[in-house]
């Protein structure tokens, strides 16, 4: 029965659907359940470092009810949007509807739609990288797939990997400087994958090519199935979901930094390159995301058996919380810079 505490994710969806239902104020139910009640909720919930024993991990790896959880939301995410956006076409919202239409369906897309494809992209089955990559649709983010996996799983916690923070940079320069780099990125990575295959960069194996084509149709199909201004909202709840990546990109390795040994490379990630979180709630709505640490120590670790490490930098409110905090940077490095390791910060500086 404990298992059943991941349904807690579908919540966010759910609320979704009940404000785009009622419409009016009750389309920020889910901002303001996200960004307001969680994090409140975090303040007084307790912090669990306990680990599974191997008994217990063998038996969560061999239960499919994990991987349903996460499939479930390609169908879920996908009728979510359709339901927002035909909604939308169809009716006349004001101003501040519109708002919370995009932020509610963005953080559907941020939330249920990338926190999920970054699960699925990283197993070994073809079938759910797909799935993945099509929850990154929505948020206009199927690069990620890309720059994720071959880009910042090598470089993180280094000066090389755009979606590692830099010490005392803020939230916005990092935002504007990761959403750029990594786009960038991918497109380099996607040609060095086909130059180590003799594949021409113009050729149709060329994902970065099909990631374009995909992204570009969907909007297109959504205004000639809806209407032009529906588009313009779509990119908007896109920018919303990508942006709830990036904040947190932001919290996992801010100020963290690896070794650099005398021949240029960097020693191996370890516990210590991540942050990580314990918060009961922000682990069950994230999908143990907050449990980086170990998921960067062993990439294909599926998220009901990642482990917590003593030695790991520990953020000091859940990822929800945190997310707010973030937002204000002075707030944020108040509260942050103090549990930043000093040897991290002398290789920052």
């Amino acid at each position: 029965m404990k298992d059943l505490k991941y349904l807690t994710a579908y919540i966010v969806p759910i609320l979704s659907v009940l404000g785009i239902y009622y419409r009016g104020y009750s389309l920020y139910i889910t901002p303001l359940m996200v960004f307001t009640i969680v994090p409140l909720i975090e303040l007084v919930m307790p912090s669990l470092t306990n680990n599974l024993d191997e008994a217990s991990k063998e038996s969560k790896l061999k239960n499919k009810f994990f991987d349903i959880l996460l499939w479930l939301n390609v169908p879920i995410i996908f009728s979510v949007l359709f339901y927002g956006l035909f909604t939308y076409s169809t009716g006349d919202f004001h101003t501040y509807e519109t708002v919370g239409l995009v932020f509610s369906l963005g953080i559907v897309a941020g939330s249920n739609g990338i926190n999920v494809a970054h699960e699925l992209g990283h197993r070994q089955d073809s079938i759910e990288r797909y799935l993945g990559k099509i929850l990154l649709l929505p948020s206009l983010y199927m690069h990620f797939y890309i720059e994720h996996n071959y880009g910042h799983h090598v470089n993180a916690a280094t000066p090389e990997d755009p979606a590692t923070a830099r010490f005392n940079e803020n939230l916005y320069a990092f935002w504007w400087r990761s959403v750029t780099q990594q786009y960038i990125n991918s497109w380099r990575i996607q040609n060095r994958l086909l130059k180590g295959e003799n594949q021409s960069f113009f050729t149709l194996k060329n994902d970065m090519f099909w990631y374009l084509i995909i992204q570009i149709s969907y909007l297109v199909l959504i205004g000639i199935s809806f209407s032009w201004m529906t588009t313009v909202v779509a990119l908007c709840i896109a920018i919303v979901g990508f942006s709830l990546l990036e904040i947190i990109n932001y919290l996992e390795h801010y100020g963290l930094r690896r070794v650099q040994k005398k021949s240029g490379r960097y020693e191996v990630v370890k516990e210590i390159h991540s942050w990580n979180s314990n918060h009961v709630l922000g682990r069950i709505l994230l999908y143990e995301l907050t449990r980086h640490s170990d998921h960067h120590y062993r990439t294909n670790k599926k998220y009901q058996v990642l482990d917590y490490h003593r030695e790991s930098p520990q953020l000091p409110y859940g990822y929800p919380t945190m997310m707010v905090i973030a937002t204000i940077p002075p707030l944020w490095f108040s509260i942050v810079n103090k549990h930043v390791p000093r040897e991290m910060i002398e290789m920052s500086s």
